[in-house]
């Protein structure tokens, strides 16, 4: 990405045919799918990219199997075709995943699970007619819109039942429990943030220009209509007006809080009514798995334990939210709730003192506040125009948010009477690498090359040209893990970083996989000071600066309760 001082320079210069209000997931979509049709793109982000609900999800690329249980079968379809078109886009990045439903004591799975995973199957793939394939009838499975498949795309198998042995192989955690066997399945799992900075990426490939911290206070309106926001530089404090002639509002849960009246008045529009989900992180030698499972939880619930990124996921909770949406920490008792859920599963004893990390974060889930309706409550997105002629897209989940960008800028190029048909539906996200091809950089750890490989795919190139520049910066962050001080320096110079939260919660993951060493107890930790200082010189912090943002880490880091049990 192109540094922040020459973006705000160009927003504050230039006029735009569209301004995008948001930097999670769907902005970021919104701005590649308009600017990729050839609109000139703003896109301002109040906070820093992902910082919301985009960098706290279950990390899933998933069709959603529980919503087949409310009938939303138009929206598993839909994500499940996204997902296999997100492993076409982006192979370093959203990855296959197996997922088990285990049986116990001579069992067999449930057969409703297994109708339902028929289901899943079959909703997974559309058939086509290949041409110019030399067999005349060849048919094939792919997503509408998808590229033609290769060799090496990815189609998922059909669940199959699998034996005992074979459970306790792709959940080491589960062994003791002598599973009797399980059906197999397939979703795809990936780095949030990472994908959202993909997404970002290659809209700027695209002519967008993208600023973080830049805070939307209006609307800009001429003769009645948007034509551009009133922002303010978060960092510097100044105000101007970034000029456009179509405002999209991509803001998540936060969509109601521009111009609330108008939305609420004019467009009749279904109350957002946020719901926490919290997740936690422990040791892979704690709950070893090698696969993803369905965990019971009570109440007819379940949750995910899910191997990432060198830990254990456990999530997620779904509780309604009020309260502060800046800073969402993991509830007490959502952690104690996951903690007795896994527990009683894999016959373990964990407690909060076990915990490497954790989060918490608010999906905009949509109501629509009629009591007569039995399921008031969806994962459906939701597009709006008022008066002004702002678009607002809501709700939604990470799977789907190409879909919910189209939607957006479909609006946009109809009311314009346009001809700029989709095209992201081809665009790659990145270029993936092999990690074999990366060149080794003395002191690295050998595990590093696998993991920028995953996170940066081409990009990691980069990554290790930084880390050549000093020794130190070839040394991970935390040891054990394998993210690089290289990557603190790369996402200041590349990426927008401007304080320890942007590269510790979002540019890489540390401060969710290994919180009590990245924040310390009463002292700023020492791997918190070693990021502190390659971020302070590349953005040239004085000693008097790097102490001020060491103490504001450990205040976000507080807030965001990433520590919990510490």
């Amino acid at each position: 990405m192109i540094d922040r001082r020459s973006a705000l320079a160009a927003l504050e210069d230039e006029a735009f045919d569209l301004v995008v209000v948001g930097g999670g997931i769907t902005g970021a979509g919104v701005a590649l799918d308009a600017a990729s049709r050839g609109y000139s793109v703003a896109l301002v982000e109040r906070s820093d990219y992902a910082s919301g609900t985009s960098s706290r999800s279950s990390k899933l690329i998933h069709g959603g199997l529980r919503y087949l249980q409310n009938f939303d079968l138009g929206l598993v379809r839909e994500a499940l075709l996204e997902r296999q078109l997100m492993v076409a886009l982006a192979p370093h990045l959203v990855r296959p995943l197996p997922l088990l439903v285990a049986a116990f004591e001579g069992a067999r799975p449930d057969r409703l699970t297994g109708m339902g995973l028929n289901l899943y199957d079959v909703m997974a793939v559309e058939r086509r007619t290949l041409k110019g394939t030399g067999r005349r009838g060849l048919r094939a499975r792919l997503p509408r819109e998808a590229p033609m498949p290769t060799e090496a795309s990815w189609s998922p198998d059909r669940h199959r039942m699998v034996s005992g042995q074979e459970v306790a192989r792709l959940l080491p955690a589960l062994a003791a429990r002598e599973p009797s066997a399980g059906y197999l399945f397939y979703d795809c799992q990936t780095d949030d943030s990472r994908l959202v900075l993909a997404v970002l990426a290659e809209a700027e490939r695209f002519g967008a220009v993208c600023a973080n911290r830049v805070e939307v206070t209006g609307l800009h309106e001429e003769a009645g209509r948007a034509a551009g926001v009133l922002v303010r530089d978060v960092e510097a404090g100044a105000t101007f007006t970034v000029r456009a002639d179509n405002v999209v509002n991509a803001t998540g849960v936060w969509a109601d809080r521009l111009r609330p009246d108008e939305l609420h008045d004019e467009a009749e529009v279904p109350r957002i009514r946020p719901s926490r989900g919290t997740h936690l992180t422990v040791r892979h030698e704690d709950l070893p798995l090698v696969a993803g499972v369905i965990v019971p939880a009570g109440g007819g619930r379940t949750i995910f334990a899910l191997p990432w990124l060198g830990r254990t996921l456990l999530g997620t909770t779904d509780q309604d939210y009020e309260g502060d949406l800046e800073h969402v920490r993991p509830a007490d008792a959502d952690v104690a709730y996951l903690l007795e859920a896994a527990n009683a599963f894999f016959a373990t004893d964990l407690d909060p003192g076990d915990l490497t990390g954790a989060y918490a974060g608010v999906r905009p889930l949509i109501s629509t506040g009629d009591p007569r309706k039995s399921v008031d409550i969806s994962r459906k997105a939701e597009l709006y125009e008022t008066s002004s002629g702002m678009v607002t897209i809501t709700g939604g989940k990470l799977t789907t948010w190409r879909r919910m960008a189209k939607l957006a800028v479909d609006r946009l190029v109809e009311r314009e009477a346009r001809d700029a048909p989709c095209r992201t539906h081809e665009i790659p996200l990145g270029a993936p690498v092999d990690e074999r091809e990366l060149p080794p950089v003395e002191g690295a750890p050998p595990g590093a090359y696998a993991a920028l490989a995953a996170r940066y795919g081409h990009a990691a190139h980069d990554v290790l040209a930084v880390a050549r520049e000093g020794e130190e910066l070839a040394q991970p962050v935390v040891e054990g893990l394998p993210d690089l001080l290289a990557e603190v320096v790369h996402a200041a110079r590349r990426e927008q970083a401007a304080h320890l939260g942007d590269v510790l919660l979002r540019r890489t993951r540390l401060g969710v996989l290994a919180a009590r060493e990245v924040v310390g107890d009463g002292t700023p930790a020492p791997a918190a000071r070693r990021v502190a200082a390659a971020l302070g010189g590349e953005l040239g912090w004085d000693g008097a600066r790097v102490e001020a943002e060491l103490e504001a880490w450990r205040a976000e880091a507080s807030a965001e309760g990433i520590a919990a049990g510490a």
